[in-house]
């Protein structure tokens, strides 16, 4: 069964207080990212905790295989339930985040969902996006990742690429129908996601910047559950 992650991309502590008071029983996984880790590190882990709620901390590691290592190392302590690390690392990087025990899972990003075609080809002239995100997802199950973060419209590709092997999918850039896209541009319905039995989807503007972010998060769930029934076919 898909499940929402929602996305708590605010500034201060009241703001994540409040989401969370609003949306205790209908979620339970949150995202904390670069924002709110930034702005109050581990108050705003602590606090999804206080809530009952687990947490996908999303700061994207992508440095040297050590200190990729170390930061994993010390992710642990917080006891978050995952952690993000940029695919681009290469190998090493990858292998040596893996090879800490215990650690939380480890979340691959191939391509961020904002960028496009276009966007690739000003850094690498005769790259593919499809190509790259499939070669970026074999390296990182073959250096021992938990999970490939992409776009949804990617997830039946690299599930027939990858057939066999175990990983989760978590796709950001999900935008129920007649929502606004902001940032994003390699974008998927909630229903979608559901029908294609996508692991995790990434909710962040459409729940949380919502007049009633419960009812907002009601509405998605339910329109998945009326999906999901497809979604053993999807596999």
């Amino acid at each position: 069964m898909t499940q929402i992650i929602a996305a708590l991309d605010v500034d201060t502590l009241l703001k994540q207080e409040e989401l969370l008071e609003r949306l205790k029983g209908t979620i339970t996984f949150y995202k904390v990212g670069l924002r709110l880790f930034t702005a109050h590190g581990k108050r705003a882990i602590d606090l999804v905790h206080r809530y009952g709620g687990e947490v996908f901390l999303d700061l994207k590691f992508l440095d040297i295989p050590q200190t990729v290592a170390h930061a994993v190392h010390e992710t642990q302590k917080l006891g978050v339930k995952s952690v993000s690390l940029h695919l681009w690392g290469g190998p090493a990087m990858i292998r040596a985040a893996a090879e800490i025990q215990p650690r939380p899972k480890l979340w691959g990003v191939t391509m961020l969902t904002s960028m496009e075609p276009g966007d690739l080809r000003s850094l690498h002239p005769r790259a593919s996006l499809p190509t790259l995100v499939k070669n970026l997802a074999r390296q990182g199950i073959s250096q021992g990742i938990d999970g490939i973060i992409c776009s949804g419209n990617e997830v039946p590709g690299l599930r027939k690429m990858l057939r066999g092997k175990e990983a989760s999918f978590v796709c950001p850039g999900i935008r129920p129908v007649g929502s606004s896209s902001d940032d994003q541009k390699r974008v998927m319905t909630p229903e979608k996601a559901a029908e294609l039995g996508i692991h995790y989807i990434v909710i962040g503007r459409p729940i949380t910047g919502a007049p009633d972010p419960l009812k907002a998060a009601q509405d998605i769930l339910t329109g998945m559950k009326h999906a999901a029934p497809h979604s053993l076919e999807a596999r």
